[in-house]
């Protein structure tokens, strides 16, 4: 594994499974948070005043390859800040050299701040002693010239809450009343939302790495019973509800989608999580369709990189570098799903 030790780059870090061969992902370094944010109440941080929320102050860092960057790509894009922060992109193909930045190539860009080679070098920018992964997103801050955050699912609620007033009206969170009563019931709203990110984290979000990247059958095996078993409830708990909570399309959907979209064109072969595609669910796969036909969404989905990047990038799991040809999916297919009202979770959902 790579990463960061003392600030200096290495490519015999210590690997990512633990001792029973259970994949193991590492912590993010980075955790400020924008002035005006909405911090959730699972989160031991407040809103730092360094960082005021800005038009053209902030730069994202992503990949169209990755899902936890498609997060706040997706966000932006939703939320319609792309005037007011703006994106560089790296290379989909990783080596032993961590994210690159290869402005020849379709799709990517130069980094657009400083014309970095890689994007390590901005990592020991901030902290000239950081000893980490390097990984995207990056939320970076041009005025104190140093990284905010570089956790997915803070950026997102980020975007979502202290970048509001310089987007559109698009909300990915339940919210707009003023009323004592309404503004509670939306907390708790919110907070659905909140257990709802965090119960498909760890079975479906990073449950198909820790199919793909086991070390043991066990760990393979306990992995994708998790994954199949949360999809099969999710698939149920789609079947009269349009959205995973309430009547919008929210951060949870968000979630939701960067990892389905990559399911049966990566993680079904990829990661042998092949027990099922999302395209034989009843509900998930129009579901999926939906959000996809969504404006906003389609144009920050990039399968080339995202199929580049994990059938090249993995030389443990596909050595070859070939990547998979299949299957051929009918984004446009018509859906029926506008017809469906939101509803909150129920409770077996979220357990």
């Amino acid at each position: 594994m790579t990463q960061l030790v003392d600030g200096e780059w290495r490519t015999d870090a210590d690997g990512s499974t633990d001792e029973d061969g259970a994949f193991q992902r590492g912590e993010t370094t980075f955790r400020n948070w924008i002035a005006g944010s909405d911090v959730p109440s699972h989160v031991d941080a407040e809103p730092d005043d360094r960082f005021q929320p800005e038009a053209g102050r902030y730069h994202l860092y992503v990949s169209y390859a990755c899902p936890w960057a498609h997060r706040a790509l997706l966000a932006r894009s939703l939320l319609g800040l792309e005037a007011a922060i703006g994106v560089s992109v790296v290379d989909p193909w990783r080596g032993e050299d961590g994210w690159q930045f290869s402005p020849e190539k379709d799709g990517c860009t130069p980094d657009r701040l400083h014309d970095s080679d890689y994007l390590r070098e901005l990592y020991v920018a901030a902290d000239p002693d950081a000893t980490c992964r390097v990984t995207v997103p990056v939320l970076w801050d041009t005025e104190t010239e140093t990284i905010v955050n570089n956790e997915s699912r803070e950026i997102l609620r980020m975007l979502s809450t202290a970048f509001a007033d310089l987007g559109n009206d698009v909300s990915l969170l339940p919210g707009g009343e003023t009323s004592a009563d309404a503004a509670d019931a939306t907390e708790a709203t919110v907070e659905r939302v909140d257990e709802v990110l965090t119960a498909i984290y760890e079975p479906i979000n990073n449950g198909v790495y820790r199919a793909g990247f086991a070390g043991s059958q066990s760990a393979y095996d306990e992995a994708i019973d998790e994954l199949f078993d949360a999809l099969d409830r999710w698939n149920d708990h789609l079947a009269d509800r349009r959205y995973l909570v309430g009547d919008r399309l929210t951060e949870a959907d968000v979630c939701m989608f960067t990892t389905l979209v990559r399911f049966d064109q990566v993680y079904h072969t990829h990661f042998m999580c092949n027990a099922r595609f999302i395209h034989q669910y009843e509900h998930l796969w129009p579901y999926l369709r939906d959000l996809y036909g969504t404006p906003g969404v389609a144009e920050t989905v990039n399968m080339d990189h995202i199929k580049e990047h994990y059938y090249t990038t993995h030389p443990d799991v596909t050595p070859s570098g070939i990547i998979a040809r299949g299957p051929e999916l009918d984004w446009k297919e018509p859906h029926d799903r506008d017809r469906l009202s939101g509803s909150p979770p129920t409770s077996d959902t979220t357990e």
